[in-house]
C-alpha cells in the first residue's frame, strides 16, 4: 500500500504573524492615547501663543493712514517693515529694553541665590518647625501682582509711609522712588513676591536628592556649608538653570511693578520698559501696528535669549560629561 504525504499548509509570505498584529495593535492605542492626551496641551498652545503671535505678526505689517494730507478717511495700508524700522530706531524703546537688561542682572541673580540659600537652609534641618517656614515664605507669591505693588507702592510714598517716617526719625532720609533707587525697589518687590515659589521649586528638588550620597560626604568629612554647595548644589543644577530661564522670561516682560509705581515717581514714564511701551503704543497713541511690531521684537529677544542661555548649559553640561 503506497502512502502519499499530504503537503503542509503555510502562511502567505505577506500575512502578518499574529504577534506582529498585536504589537502594531499595542502601538496604534498607545498613539491614540498619546493623542487624546496631547490635545488640550495643543488646543491651548494654539488659542493662547500661536494665533495671538500670528495675529501680532499680521498687525505688525499694517497702519492706520489718513490720504490727502490728513484731511480723508483713515484707512488701513500695507507698510512693510516700517512698524519695525520705527521701533528699532526709537530711542524709548532701546532705553526701556537697556533698563530691562539692567533689572535682569540685578534681580536674576539674587532671585536664584536667595531661593537657593533658602532651600538649602530648609533642607539642612536647621530651621524648626520646617513647614510653617515654607508657608510663612510661600504666601507673598499667593499675593496678587497689583495687590503686592500697591502695598510696597503704601510703603514707598512720603507722607504715609510708615517705614519712611521710622527711619526719618532716625535722621536717615530715604527716597525709594528716586533716580537710583527706583529700580532696585522694583526689584524688591518681585523678589518679595516670588522669591518663596523658586525655593519651593529647589527645596522639592533637593528631597529627591540621594540620602545616602549625603551621608557618603559627611563620612568622608564635609561640613554642612561644604556638602551644601559642593554636593547638593550640582545635583539640583537643572533645577537652577530651569529656575534661572523663567525668571528671565518674566523679567523681560516687566510691566505691572513699574506701571503703578509712576503714580507716584516722575522718574518712570509711559515708556519705562519695552511692555509699557508697547501699552503705550496701543491705548495711548492708538497705533497697533507700532505696538504689535514692538510686540515681536520682545517675543524674538526673548526667544534668543532663552536659546543662548539653553545652549550655554548644554556646552557646559556637556564638558562635564568629558
Amino acid at each position: 500500500m503506497a502512502l502519499t504525504a499530504t503537503p503542509r499548509r503555510t502562511a502567505p509570505a505577506d500575512a502578518p504573524a499574529p504577534a506582529s498584529r498585536a504589537r502594531r495593535a499595542a502601538r496604534r492605542r498607545r498613539l491614540t492615547a498619546a493623542g487624546v492626551l496631547m490635545t488640550p496641551f495643543f488646543a491651548l498652545l494654539v488659542t493662547v501663543f500661536l494665533i495671538p503671535v500670528a495675529t501680532a505678526v499680521y498687525l505688525s505689517f499694517y497702519s492706520d493712514d489718513q490720504p490727502g494730507l490728513g484731511f480723508g478717511p483713515e484707512r488701513t495700508v500695507f507698510v512693510g517693515l516700517r512698524s519695525y524700522t520705527a521701533v528699532l530706531t526709537d530711542p524709548t524703546f532701546l532705553g526701556g529694553l537697556g533698563t530691562v537688561a539692567l533689572y535682569c542682572l540685578i534681580y536674576i541673580p539674587l532671585m536664584v541665590a536667595g531661593a537657593l540659600a533658602l532651600a538649602l537652609l530648609l533642607d539642612s534641618g536647621v530651621v524648626r518647625l520646617r513647614a510653617w517656614a515654607q508657608l510663612g515664605l510661600f504666601l507673598p507669591h499667593a499675593v496678587p501682582g497689583i495687590i503686592a505693588a500697591l502695598i510696597w507702592l503704601y510703603l514707598y510714598t512720603p507722607g504715609i509711609s510708615p517705614v519712611i517716617d521710622l527711619f526719618a526719625k532716625a535722621d536717615i532720609h530715604l527716597d525709594f522712588l528716586g533716580l537710583h533707587t527706583v529700580l532696585p525697589s522694583i526689584v524688591n518687590i518681585a523678589l518679595w513676591s516670588n522669591l518663596g515659589y523658586n525655593m519651593v521649586v529647589f527645596y522639592a528638588a533637593l528631597q529627591a536628592v540621594p540620602r545616602e550620597v549625603i551621608e557618603a560626604s559627611v563620612v568622608d568629612g564635609a561640613g554642612p556649608v561644604r556638602t551644601a554647595l559642593q554636593v547638593k548644589t550640582p545635583l539640583i543644577r537643572a533645577s537652577i538653570v530651569m529656575v534661572a530661564m523663567f525668571t528671565l522670561i518674566w523679567a523681560l516682560q516687566l510691566f505691572t511693578e513699574p506701571m503703578l509705581l509712576s503714580q507716584s515717581s516722575p522718574m518712570i514714564n509711559s515708556r519705562f520698559s519695552p511692555s509699557m511701551y508697547i501699552y503705550d503704543a496701543a491705548f495711548t497713541r492708538n497705533n497697533y501696528g507700532l505696538a504689535a511690531a514692538a510686540s515681536v521684537v520682545l517675543l524674538l529677544f526673548t526667544i534668543a535669549l532663552s536659546y543662548g542661555v539653553t545652549r550655554f548649559t548644554s556646552r557646559a553640561d556637556a564638558k562635564e560629561a568629558r
